[in-house]
C-alpha cells in the first residue's frame, strides 16, 4: 500500500505543523510589540527624538543577533546529538518565561529599556536553540518523496503564523497591553505540548567519534563544500541585511504613515501575507524547473518593492509593496530551505539548518541593526531605499561569482541520500 503523499496525512507532522504555527504566531507578536515599545518607551520616558530612538531599534537586533552569533555551533550540534524534540521544547518553555516576565512588566507599568533589551537578547538564545531542533525534526516525520510539499506546508505555517501574529500582537497591545504577552504565553505553552507530544523516530546520530568542537564547525564545512548552498545562503544574508525595512516599520507607523500601533501591525503582517499566498501555491505546484534563476529574480523584486515602499506615502501602496516583498522572500526562502533539507545528511541536518539560521538570523537581526544605524545617519526614507537598492546589487554580483545559482534546474536528492 503507498505511502499518502500529503504531509498533513502524518500524525506526527500535524503536531509539528500546529507547534510551528503556534510558536510563530506568538513570537511575531511579541517582537511587534516589543519594536513598538522600545521606540514608544525611547521617545516618551527617555526624550528621544525620531532618529534616536530608531537607532534603539538597530541596537535590539544585535542584542537578538549576538546570542545567535555565540551559541548557534552549540545549538546545531545539539540537535544532532540530543532528541531535537527535548531541545526545542526546552527553549520554547524559555520564550514562555519571557512572555510571563514582559506581561508582568507591562501590567506593572515597569517597563525599561534595559529591560526590554534583556529579554530580546534571551528571545535571541531561544531562536539559537530552537531553530536548528525543530527544522530539522520535519524530514523524519515524512517520506523522502513528501518533503518538498511538507516544506511548503511548514512554511505555510510560518507566514500564517507571520500574518496574525502582528496583527493580533497590535490589537491585542492597543486594547489591553498586557494581553498580547499573556496571548503568546498561551500559545507558547501549546507549542511546548505539540512538540512533546511527537512520537520517538529513527533518526541518525552523529557518526564520527571527533571532539565535539570538530563536530560543530563541520556543517559549515559543509555547507562550504556545497557551491550552491553556498551561494544561496550567503545571498539571502547579504540581500535582506542591507534591506532589513521591516526595523523601521514602528518608523513608518508612528512617524511617516501615522498609524498607530494598530496599523503597525497590518505593516508587519503584509509580508507575511504575500509569503503565505506564495507557499499556498507551492503547496500544491512546488517548483520544478529553473529553480536558480527564479530564486535570483525573487530576491531582485524583493529590492524593488523594498525601494517602492521606503518612498511611499500611501498606506495602500505601501501595504501591497510589503506583500511583494514578502512573496518575493517566501520564493527565496522555499528554494534554499528545500536544497538545505533534500541536500543534508540526516546526522548533519541539525548543524547544516545552524549554518542556515546563522545566516538567516545574521540578515534579520544585522539587518535591524544596519537599518537602524542607517536611518540616525540619512534617515527612515533614506536607509530602506538605500537598503532595497543594495539587495539589487548584491543579487547581481552572486549571479556572476556563483555561476551554480544561475543553472540549478531542480531539487533532485542526490544519489548518495536516496540509496
Amino acid at each position: 500500500m503507498s505511502k499518502p503523499q500529503s504531509p498533513l496525512a502524518f500524525r506526527d507532522y500535524r503536531l509539528f505543523w500546529i507547534a510551528r504555527f503556534c510558536a510563530v504566531l506568538a513570537q511575531v507578536g511579541m517582537v511587534v510589540v516589543i519594536g513598538w515599545q522600545v521606540y514608544d518607551v525611547a521617545r516618551t520616558d527617555y526624550g528621544m527624538g525620531p532618529k534616536a530612538a530608531a537607532f534603539q531599534l538597530g541596537l535590539i537586533g544585535i542584542a537578538q543577533f549576538l546570542p545567535l552569533l555565540v551559541l548557534m555551533p552549540v545549538a546545531g550540534w545539539m540537535a544532532d546529538r540530543f532528541d531535537r524534540r527535548f531541545v526545542a521544547s526546552a527553549a520554547i518553555s524559555l520564550d514562555l518565561l519571557n512572555a510571563l516576565a514582559l506581561g508582568w512588566m507591562t501590567a506593572h507599568d515597569s517597563l525599561t529599556l534595559p529591560a526590554l533589551f534583556i529579554v530580546a537578547g534571551l528571545h535571541g538564545v531561544v531562536r539559537a536553540f530552537n531553530g536548528p531542533s525543530l527544522s530539522s525534526i520535519a524530514p523524519n516525520l515524512v517520506p523522502p518523496e513528501s518533503l518538498p510539499r511538507a516544506i511548503a506546508m511548514s512554511s505555510i505555517a510560518w507566514q500564517t503564523g507571520g500574518i496574525l501574529g502582528p496583527a493580533f500582537g497590535g490589537l491585542a497591545y492597543a486594547a489591553h497591553p498586557a494581553s498580547s504577552y499573556w496571548i503568546a504565553a498561551a500559545l507558547l505553552a501549546i507549542t511546548t505540548a505539540s512538540i512533546l507530544s511527537i512520537r520517538p523516530y529513527a533518526r541518525t546520530s552523529i557518526k564520527d567519534g571527533s571532539h565535539p568542537l570538530r563536530q560543530m564547525i563541520d556543517g559549515l564545512g559543509y555547507v562550504r563544500g556545497h557551491r550552491f548552498l553556498l551561494g544561496a545562503i550567503t545571498l539571502d544574508l547579504f540581500a535582506v541585511l542591507l534591506a532589513g525595512a521591516t526595523a523601521l516599520l514602528p518608523v513608518y507607523a508612528r512617524d511617516i504613515l501615522k498609524i498607530g500601533p494598530e496599523g503597525l501591525g497590518w505593516l508587519r503582517g503584509a509580508p507575511a501575507l504575500g509569503a503565505t499566498i506564495m507557499a499556498l501555491w507551492f503547496s500544491f505546484r512546488p517548483l520544478a524547473s529553473n529553480v536558480g534563476i527564479k530564486m535570483l529574480a525573487a530576491v531582485i523584486a524583493f529590492g524593488v518593492a523594498t525601494i517602492v515602499f521606503g518612498i511611499s506615502t500611501n498606506l495602500w501602496l505601501s501595504l501591497g509593496m510589503l506583500t511583494i516583498l514578502g512573496a518575493a522572500d517566501m520564493l527565496s526562502v522555499y528554494v534554499r530551505s528545500s536544497l538545505v533539507q533534500l541536500y543534508t545528511p540526516d546526522e548533519m541536518r541539525g548543524r547544516v539548518n545552524a549554518v542556515s539560521q546563522l545566516a538567516i538570523s545574521g540578515s534579520n537581526e544585522l539587518g535591524e541593526a544596519q537599518s537602524g544605524l542607517a536611518a540616525a545617519l540619512v534617515g527612515p526614507i533614506g536607509a530602506v531605499v538605500i537598503g532595497g537598492a543594495g539587495a539589487i546589487a548584491v543579487t547581481l554580483i552572486w549571479a556572476y561569482i556563483f555561476p551554480e545559482l544561475r543553472r540549478a534546474k531542480t531539487f533532485d536528492l542526490p544519489k548518495e541520500l536516496t540509496t
